[in-house]
């Protein structure tokens, strides 16, 4: 028995890259309120590797105009030439913290390098030190219903 594949359904696999602010404000807008284990955060120093299994909400496919039912999907979110990751307002021991990405964040630096800022729901943080902006976002499951039934709302 094989896992079901987006060729499978009607449903398309996102797989996009920001190389540059404009990429990732793209990218930022499609992982807003995507929610995530605390646990599913892994950097690989000696790849200069960051990635974060994402439960993705799927703003592109219009439920918050009530098309259909809400969605998500699981993505990984990997950010490339990563030197060093440090976080605020989140406890990294308790490994059943479920985080919830409102943004992700650009501050350029000198020379390309930069500081990307996963902007965290309850004012945590997880800051990421690149050589340069390199971040990938791609669906890797199918997408399923939302368990909560609902579109994540904010006020305005």
């Amino acid at each position: 028995m094989a896992d079901a594949r987006f060729e499978d359904g009607g449903a398309r696999a996102l797989a996009l890259k920001a190389l540059d602010d404009e990429d990732l404000k793209v990218l930022s807008t499609l992982s807003q309120d995507a929610i995530f284990p605390i646990s599913e955060m892994t950097w690989d120093r000696n790849k200069r590797r960051f990635a974060v299994l994402l439960n993705r909400f799927r703003w592109e496919e219009g439920a918050r105009i009530g098309e259909h039912p809400p969605e998500r999907v699981q993505a990984v979110l990997v950010i490339d030439d990563a030197m060093r990751v440090s976080s605020q307002g989140i406890d990294r021991s308790e490994s059943d913290l479920v985080l919830s990405l409102l943004s992700i964040d650009w501050e350029p630096g000198e020379d390309g390098m930069g500081r990307l800022t996963l902007v965290l729901a309850g004012d945590g943080a997880v800051a990421i030190d690149v050589e340069c902006l390199d971040v990938t976002l791609k669906d890797v499951t199918r997408p399923y219903y939302a368990p909560s039934g609902k579109a994540p709302e904010h006020p305005e």
